[in-house]
């Protein structure tokens, strides 16, 4: 194996007496066995560490800064507390997301409510809930939240969503800032929506969203976004009094999914973007608004493990070695979506000498439900572990029962010790919400 596969994995993963694979302290075939496969692993330590970079960073750069946790990425309710202790704040995109992290007692004022297509019962249920801060995607949702404020008496934080028509050079799947994108307004109907916000009685905007898209690796995209956005706000300070009190310049740092990758570590984001802001506004006359970042992928993706279990294999002449695994696209669809491509290792077989390069399958029934297509392994035989490093983001969220697919467990790990955060779900599971012979 080539030890610097090791770097994709949490900090402080290392290699047994007994060649097994061990992360946050723990034998991850030890855990194979115990909870069973697939198994979703989730570093502690490695999340704190991501939080603090962060914060520390940005702070550092720009001291008037808010280091919000984009929950999309992934949402459970010990990872909410975590994100909590840590003193970050929060996003999230939805009903659903909002009371999972309600319910482990995530202070609503520092929640950020995002989502182009926001439900009035969804607003409805933030204001309940004392929201804090709301990013309204269009004039209509702006007129809604208007209609509740007005009604309870309760005003959050506003800010207007706005796509600055910058390519962040990313799948495209994932680019949200271009012209054409379903999130968000041209400036040209931003500076309508701030026209009509003005003459609503119970709502005042104050900042700017804008979010580029993801698995961004470099700083330009984002200080040429934030360019566009100051003089945007210039524009409208002098046409319409707007006052640019809060900038969020959304997320999207990129992480390495691979040895090849090479994302910025957090600190050259934060000084690009925290010079750019202050730069601005200089050259502007603009007072500094207060900065918001919302990091998600780039505080769980490297803290993520995934360990499944090898079952059949297939030599078809041609066209390769297929390993089969017990899980696939059911618990990481993002290959199949995104293209994304991954490393493995094997869990119970780390030092053994590399002999094969083989394709791992899943077992579910689509011809593209291939979790990785070039992995380098050493003979692989049934029952052997295999451990996918960097799977902390999309893909718990995104796990789905295709096929009558069980979600898997999710475990914390941290200095040796192991906990259950979300057991397995069971074939009851399955027909839990099924209704016998209708309504």
């Amino acid at each position: 194996m080539n030890e610097a596969i090791l770097d994709l994995f949490p900090a402080g993963t290392t290699i047994n007496s007994a060649g097994n694979l061990v992360v946050g302290g723990c034998d991850t075939v030890f855990l194979a066995g115990h909870y069973g496969t697939p198994l979703y692993i989730l570093d502690e330590n490695h999340i704190r560490r991501q939080c603090r970079e962060y914060r520390r960073e940005f702070t550092r750069a720009y001291q008037n800064v808010r280091v919000a946790y984009a929950s999309k990425a992934c949402l459970n309710k010990a990872l909410a507390s975590i994100i909590n202790q840590e003193e970050m704040e929060l996003d999230v995109v939805s009903g659903g997301e909002l009371a999972i992290a309600l319910s482990a007692g995530f202070p609503a004022a520092k929640i950020y409510f995002h989502g182009n297509n926001k439900s009035k019962s969804e607003l409805e249920y933030a204001f309940q809930a004392g929201v804090g801060h709301f990013v309204a995607d269009n004039l209509a949702e702006l007129e809604l939240i208007d209609r509740l404020a007005g009604k309870t008496g309760y005003l959050p934080e506003i800010l207007l969503r706005v796509t600055p028509g910058v390519d962040a050079h990313t799948h495209h799947h994932i680019t949200t800032g271009v012209a054409g994108s379903k999130f968000g307004l041209p400036l040209e109907d931003a500076a309508r929506a701030i026209k009509q916000a003005a003459g609503l009685a119970s709502l005042e905007i104050a900042g700017l969203h804008c979010h580029l898209g993801s698995q961004i690796h470099e700083v330009e995209p984002y200080v040429k976004a934030l360019g566009i956005l100051l003089e945007f706000s210039h524009t409208m300070k002098i046409e319409q009094g707007f006052e640019l009190k809060v900038l969020s310049l959304g997320g999207g740092f990129g992480v390495n999914y691979t040895l090849e990758d090479k994302a910025l570590p957090a600190g050259v984001y934060a000084g690009a973007i925290a010079s750019a802001l202050v730069a601005g506004c200089g050259e502007l006359g603009l007072e500094l608004p207060r900065l918001v970042i919302e990091p998600g992928r780039a505080i769980v993706a490297s803290a993520g493990v995934t360990l499944y279990s090898v079952g059949m294999q297939k030599k078809i002449r041609g066209f390769g070695h297929y390993v089969a695994v017990d899980g696939g696209m059911a618990d990481n669809i993002r290959p199949a979506l995104y293209d994304a491509v991954y490393t493995a290792v094997a869990a119970n077989k780390v030092n053994h000498r590399i002999e094969n390069e083989v394709i791992i399958a899943g077992k579910y029934c689509e011809s593209g439900d291939i979790l990785i297509r070039n992995a380098s392994l050493p003979v692989i035989e049934a029952g052997d572990i295999l451990a996918i490093p960097v799977t902390g983001a999309y893909c718990m969220p995104m796990a789905s029962n295709y096929n009558g697919a069980l979600k898997p467990a999710v475990i914390l790990v941290n200095k040796g010790k192991h906990r259950l955060i979300r057991r397995r779900e069971e074939y009851r599971d399955l027909m839990y919400l099924d209704v016998e012979g209708g309504q």
